[in-house]
């Protein structure tokens, strides 16, 4: 079992900075996969980003490379997910993901363990 733990939602302009966190406790001694995902109520989740602890190799969503940015502190169990060049599509409450082992793709189906999101509010 893991669980997880995000912080740093805010209210920003368009154009700004943002930087999530997410705090992983349990399970923590294996391998795994960490993600950020995304939501609009009423919508499908939307993957984000994903690290795999392993091999440090990442995956982002078209929507955001090139201004997102994900990290694992592997001493302190954080994941973290910079954001640049916010504008407004990308309000939308976000959420940390885990999975056992290696990644293998970045489908919301994929991941067991989720946080319980914070929100992200970016205005024009």
């Amino acid at each position: 079992q893991v669980q997880l733990v995000e912080s740093g939602g805010a209210s920003v302009q368009a154009n700004g900075s943002l930087s999530l966190s997410c705090i992983a406790s349990g399970k923590t001694n294996s391998r795994r996969c960490m993600a950020w995902f995304r939501q609009v109520p009423g919508k499908k989740r939307e993957g984000v980003a994903r690290i795999d602890i392993g091999d440090g190799s990442v995956e982002y969503a078209d929507s955001v490379k090139g201004r997102f940015t994900i990290s694992h502190d592997n001493a302190k169990n954080t994941l973290s997910l910079q954001m640049n060049s916010l504008n407004t599509e990308d309000t939308r409450m976000y959420y940390c993901a885990a999975q056992m082992g290696r990644c293998v793709g970045l489908e919301y189906y994929r991941f067991p363990y989720w946080g319980k999101g914070t929100q992200v509010t970016v205005s024009s």
